[in-house]
């Protein structure tokens, strides 16, 4: 599928390139500045320049148009207006949507994707293998119940949501906050390549336009809106991840939240979003009865072996702290087969081994 984007709407995502650093200074109240007709958004923002803009704007044309659809193209991305009768119905309940979405990864996926019940999956950064261990289980588990995975790509909570999905060979969705065509964080260019294999990237800047700070919280938006429901699995008081809450509770979508130790501070949104009365998540089937209603819709069943009582064994003690397979030895878990318990579990999809050798489970 290949659809061209008006003029009228690459004018728009021309001049969000062209307002990028004037916007940047403004970051706090970006939301509302991207709800501003053009002329008022320079006005807004343009300072000094909003007259040389205005005189860009006026002489942007058709040729210019075509230029940035080529351009699109040639870096493998295909484009889809909000004029287009297959734009996502949802994004459209924001204030203003995205004037163009350039699509990494395909428009009949993307389309295909949207057309499904979604969730929303966020969190913190620099999550815990707590969190990262949730965060995928709940990727995986709504993958394989035929929900679609939303989220950033950003290290850490949502990184493991995409991974999760991933797992099981489902939908996912990563909202960049730059052009769809580059992995952002950099770091993230084989998740990148991995979800442009199976799902889709998407963004709403224009290639070539540097990352800035206001297209976080702009990010932050379009995963609210794509979202059926948003889910918060770590985040601090402070965390960008409470913006995607806030804005899915504007556009009155539900919101859940997976509780987390009371005396860390990847706890605090989260726990905050509880004590406000927000649903407890502890797995995907607490996501599908916020979706659909309590016991409306059930997981499937886990397709992994069952591990044996062995196995149980080892699980039971990573899940309580002994998470190296030194330190399982010397526990004496599991007695002599220790060393492969821990390797059919890692097979099977249980374990996981992290950086520094530390293991956590997989639920």
């Amino acid at each position: 599928m290949t659809l061209d984007a008006c003029d009228s709407c690459m004018r728009r995502t021309w001049l969000l390139a062209r307002l990028s650093g004037h916007l940047d200074v403004k970051r706090g109240r970006v939301w509302q500045l991207l709800g501003l007709a053009d002329n008022d958004l320079i006005n807004a923002v343009g300072g000094q320049s909003a007259a040389a803009i205005q005189v860009e704007l006026a002489t942007f044309h058709a040729r210019q148009a075509s230029l940035a659809r080529r351009h699109a193209e040639q870096l493998g991305l295909e484009l889809l207006c909000a004029c287009g009768e297959l734009y996502p119905s949802r994004l459209r309940e924001l204030e203003r949507p995205p004037a163009v979405l350039h699509v990494a990864g395909g428009l009949d996926r993307l389309v295909r994707f949207c057309e499904q019940d979604s969730v929303a999956l966020v969190g913190a950064r620099k999550a815990s293998a707590y969190g990262t261990g949730v965060a995928r289980s709940l990727g995986r588990g709504l993958g394989t119940a035929g929900i679609t995975v939303i989220s950033g790509m950003a290290a850490g909570i949502d990184s493991a949501a995409h991974h999760g999905a991933l797992d099981a060979q489902a939908a996912t969705i990563a909202v960049l906050p730059g052009p769809a065509n580059s992995p952002y964080p950099p770091g993230n260019a084989g998740l990148y390549r991995k979800i442009v294999g199976r799902g889709v990237a998407i963004g709403e800047i224009a290639p070539d336009t540097p990352v800035r700070s206001w297209m976080f919280p702009a990010r932050n938006r379009l995963i609210a809106a794509l979202g059926s429901a948003t889910v918060v699995v770590q985040a601090a008081e402070r965390s960008g991840s409470l913006l995607t809450v806030r804005a899915s509770a504007e556009l009155d979508r539900p919101i859940g939240a997976v509780p987390g130790q009371v005396t860390s501070r990847l706890s605090a949104g989260p726990n905050r979003l509880l004590a406000e009365g927000a649903p407890v998540i502890r797995d995907a089937q607490d996501v599908l009865d916020l979706l659909y209603g309590v016991g409306t819709r059930s997981v499937v069943a886990d397709a992994r072996s069952r591990p044996t009582s062995d196995q149980s064994a080892v699980l039971a003690a990573v899940a309580e702290g002994i998470d190296t397979v030194a330190d399982l030895v010397a526990a004496g878990v599991a007695g002599g087969q220790c060393l492969q318990h821990v390797a059919a579990l890692e097979l099977s999809g249980h374990l996981r081994r992290g950086p520094g050798g530390i293991l956590s489970v997989i639920s």
